[in-house]
């Protein structure tokens, strides 16, 4: 089975994670915003986004290739300071179709977030956002950053692989 990476990133933690993969996996990766690339061509698919103000940054790609993604396999990670939980759920429920999480493989990876390297609007709304938190962690992870990169995070999606590969 040929499978391939695509993905979609803004300061680059989703980026690393679908790097580590095709270094791991021999696969071919894509940014979604380049697009030099066929969906048709794969059998199944690994696809990455970072989560940002609650939403997917993917989901317009996906809404589009929905078609040709739904007929096969799909191993899906987000990207975000959010663990995995029913927070986290609750945004990919807003961002995706039901007929693309049903099927699909979540992995949730944490990412990083440096202050210094966002755009002057984004860290203006996470200032705002971080005085209406009501988790503390949160709010101070908001007002501070944080990196949680692990390339070890990626092992279940490893996993996945190699269950396609063999199937």
């Amino acid at each position: 089975m040929r499978g391939a990476i695509f993905y979609q990133s803004k300061y680059g933690s989703t980026k690393q994670y679908a790097r580590w993969i095709a270094e791991a996996t021999g696969l071919p990766m894509f940014n979604v915003k380049d697009r030099n690339y066929d969906p048709d061509l794969y059998d199944y698919f690994i696809i990455g986004s970072p989560i940002l103000y609650f939403k997917l940054s993917i989901r317009k790609w996906i809404k589009k290739y929905l078609p040709q993604i739904n007929t096969k396999p799909v191993i899906f990670f987000s990207v975000s300071g959010a663990p995995a939980g029913e927070k986290l759920n609750e945004w990919i429920a807003n961002s995706l179709p039901e007929s693309f999480i049903s099927k699909m493989h979540h992995v949730a990876l944490k990412g990083r977030q440096i202050r210094s390297k966002l755009s002057w609007f984004d860290r203006m709304m996470l200032f705002i956002g971080s005085k209406f938190n009501k988790d503390p962690e949160a709010s101070k992870e908001e007002l501070e950053g944080f990196d949680y990169m692990d390339k070890k995070s990626i092992n279940p999606i490893l996993e996945l692989v190699e269950q396609f590969k063999a199937a």
